[in-house]
Parts: C-alpha cells; structure tokens; sequence
C-alpha cells in the first residue's frame, strides 16, 4: 500500500506554529516516524529532537516544490511498488512511504508489528543539493531504485517463506527491525548479503543508471573500492561469522572514522561491504532468481557461490 505523508507535512510547514504542529504530525503517524527517527536519526524525545524538529520546519523547502510540481513521484512509487511485487514474488505486506524527513537517510526499510515498510525521503531527491534541509541533491528519476532496493529488504525480513537470519532477528524482537538491534544480533555475513542482495535488486528493477549509483557511491568511491577488491576481500574473511554493532558500522555505514575503518592498516572506504555482498551473491542470483535469493539463508548462498568458485 503507498502511504503518502507529503501533504501532512506541507500543512505542518503552513500551520500558525509549525513546531507544535510537527510535533502532532508526529503523533498522527508515529508508528511510521517513531521507526525512522529510531533507526536513522536520534531517539524522538528530549531536547535534541526538538532542535532537530525545528531545523526542519525551518528548512527552504523550493526545490521540494519545484520537484513535485515537474514529477509525479505517486505514480513513481506505484509503478515501482507493482514492479517489485512481480519480480521478488512479495508474499508479505509491505508499504511505500513517501516522506520529507530530517535530512537523515535519503531512503530505508522498517518493519512495524511484522509489517515491511520502504520509504523515500524526498528531500534528497530534487536534483538539487540544499543545506537547509540537507537535501542530497539526488535525480528523482532514482526514486525507484531506491524503493526496489528497500522492498527488497522487507522482503528478506516478512516473507513467510524467508529462511534468512535477519528474518529470525526480526520475528525474535517481537516483529520489528531495528538497524541497531540487529546490528548486534545478526551476523557480518548476513548483512553483507543483506546489502548485496539489495543492490542486485534494484539493478533489476531500474537498469540503466551509472554502475556506482546502485551502492550510493560517489564514482571516486566507487573505483577505490574495485581497486581495493582483493585487500577488502581478505580483510572482511575473519569477521564473517561474527556479530557486532562495530562491524556493520564499519562495513556498511557512512561517517565513521578513519581509525574506526582500519582493518590490517588498510583504511576501508565508506561502506565498502556494499560491494563485497554485491558479489557474494551474484552467482546465486544468476542461477536461483532474485526472489529465491531475498529468502535464502547467508549460508545456502555461500554455498552455491562456493560451488560456482570451483567450477569456474
């Protein structure tokens, strides 16, 4: 179902005290914002998340507007969200959520008493970058991309027919995810083949786009990371089987420090186990599907793409 939250927030943004109004928009939908300011922002109580909430009801939102008024984002996130269901065979109940957040993640995955959800913050999408609201500046044309690559992660999480270990984390916390729960919980392997899993998918359901888009790389980064492809390899093999909020954080999450990436005194790029999973799993996607592959556990992948490695 396609839930859309833009002309709540323009009415925050127009209201006498948009501040008090931000804070009821909160209320009306805060098992949708509760999720995304838990996982991708700061906790939404006490002072700071005030501050934050008045950074953006303050922000300059033209170039939002001017965006909506030349893109028909709806039929955008329709046309993906039908796409999606036919090529990963959805068997669970996932939303798409169309938003302005806080100027946190351009785009992420939740789950809500056992519902997926895969939202878009629009802010980031109006091909133009914006301080104010810390907008990424990044081609609507993207946006399904993006939700392909988040409904895929629904998908690996809800499906009833998912034999993945993010899918046990999630059904153990009673029915949501939380990105830093199960950062603890899960396995390097299984968030590595999370991420890959999700960068194939969008591949597939918008092909086209420049190679590096896909990982949410910049090009530089891009071919740092392809060249550092053997030194990465041999770094991440002794973590696999490991858990630890660290080392997700350190694969697979922006802003963290140089020290906190130095692995055998190589410094790893942002993010870099992107494009480690992406390769983990392309054997198994060429040979079992995509939808196949969202369900499988880390360890049946590994096993195909050990078996193609000895073959090839």
């Amino acid at each position: 179902m396609l839930i859309n939250l833009l002309p709540d927030f323009f009415a925050v943004l127009q209201s006498a005290d948009p501040v008090a109004a931000y804070h009821r928009y909160f209320e009306a939908h805060r098992q949708i914002l509760a999720a995304y300011w838990h996982n991708y922002v700061i906790e939404p109580a006490g002072p700071h998340f005030n501050d934050v909430v008045r950074e953006t009801v303050r922000a300059d939102r033209a170039d939002l507007q001017t965006m909506l008024e030349r893109t028909d984002v709806v039929t955008l996130a329709k046309q993906a969200e039908s796409a999606c269901t036919e090529l990963f065979a959805i068997d669970s109940t996932i939303d798409v959520v169309l938003m302005a957040g806080v100027g946190a993640a351009n785009a992420g995955e939740l789950v809500v008493n056992g519902r997926g959800m895969a939202f878009v913050c629009l802010e980031h999408f109006t091909s133009v970058a914006n301080p104010s609201s810390r907008g990424l500046g990044l081609d609507p044309e993207l946006i399904p991309m993006w939700l392909a690559h988040e409904i895929a992660h629904c998908v690996r999480y809800t499906s009833p027919a998912s034999r993945a270990e993010l899918h046990r984390v999630v059904a153990a916390a009673g029915g949501f995810y939380s990105y830093w729960d199960s950062g603890r919980h899960a396995t390097l392997r299984e968030h590595l083949v999370n991420e890959g899993l999700a960068v194939h998918a969008s591949r597939l359901l918008s092909p086209g786009h420049a190679p590096w888009e896909y990982y949410g790389f910049q090009r530089r980064q891009y071919a740092r990371v392809r060249e550092l492809e053997s030194v990465l390899t041999r770094a991440v093999a002794e973590d696999l089987d490991r858990t630890g909020l660290g080392l997700r954080l350190r694969w697979l999450s922006g802003g963290m420090s140089d020290e906190a990436r130095t692995v055998h005194r190589h410094i790893l790029p942002e993010r870099s186990g992107y494009w480690l999973g992406a390769k983990l799993v392309e054997d198994v996607i060429a040979e079992k599907g995509i939808a196949w592959a969202l369900r499988a556990d880390a360890h049946e992948i590994m096993h195909i793409t050990d078996a193609a490695a000895r073959t090839a």
